[in-house]
């Protein structure tokens, strides 16, 4: 096309036909610009493409991620009920005229007291994504904010997370200081011998502990930072999970 151009040009000047070879010469400028503003749409066009490739994997595995975390949730949130549910049969048992077993009472102690209660979500792809600068790739302003809000709530649930473990602390603390076994739970729920340690002929009975109201303290505080970790943490945690969750989907095109 250009070829063309060029030899009317070349034909209009042989002629000294300035007028005609004015329009043509606009023309091939014209045809230049539409030539240049071709490429650079296809350019754009190659550009966008792989953009939202790269936006869509990272979509998909940031589903990955926080479905998994969903699950997480879910175990970490039944957990912690049952340790709130024994620790409050504890002092049940403080309040019973009939005196339980040792039994009864270790098996509560390990359930209420044994096990940590801390979230670990899986943001490896996210804290890839904001470190790098790649959180800007998500084009969904809504989305990209809960994104960044969630990573700065898990501080929070941290901070939550630790004051609970303190108070689980300090019961398990006063309880093996002020003469109690640990050894006696151990024997009663089987965890001797999981362990390889041998039962004691004559175990130390721990019941005298429902008499202590220092312990009775301990527990309730317990109880209600364990029940105030659910309700004001775990559970608007979930509900902003499934959030960016339903976000994930609307985004990604299958």
């Amino acid at each position: 096309m250009l070829k063309f151009f060029r030899k009317i040009r070349k034909k209009l000047i042989a002629e000294r036909k300035v007028s005609n070879y004015i329009f043509y010469a606009i023309g091939e400028i014209v045809l230049v610009v539409i030539g240049i503003l071709i490429a650079l749409a296809i350019n754009n066009a190659n550009e966008d493409s792989i953009k939202n490739k790269k936006e869509q994997a990272y979509l998909i595995g940031l589903k990955n991620e926080f479905e998994t975390s969903k699950l997480k949730l879910q175990e970490l949130i039944r957990v912690n009920k049952v340790s709130y549910e024994a620790a409050k049969s504890i002092v049940s048992l403080m309040d019973m005229e009939k005196t339980p077993s040792e039994k009864e009472m270790s098996e509560l102690f390990i359930d209420a007291f044994a096990f940590d209660i801390f979230f670990n979500p899986n943001n490896s792809l996210l804290n890839e994504m904001i470190n790098s600068g790649s959180l800007k790739d998500v084009s969904n302003d809504t989305l990209r904010i809960r994104l960044t809000n969630w990573v700065a709530t898990m501080d929070d649930i941290a901070n939550q997370e630790k004051f609970l473990g303190d108070q689980r602390t300090n019961i398990v603390d006063w309880f093996r200081t002020q003469g109690h076994s640990i050894r006696t739970i151990l024997d009663y729920t089987g965890m001797s011998s999981e362990l390889g340690i041998h039962k004691e002929k004559e175990p130390v009975s721990n019941l005298s502990a429902l008499r202590s109201i220092a312990f009775e303290n301990n527990i309730l505080l317990f109880i209600i930072t364990s029940k105030s970790t659910e309700t004001e943490h775990y559970n608007p945690l979930m509900q902003s999970l499934d959030e960016i969750l339903n976000l994930l989907d609307s985004e990604i095109k299958e």
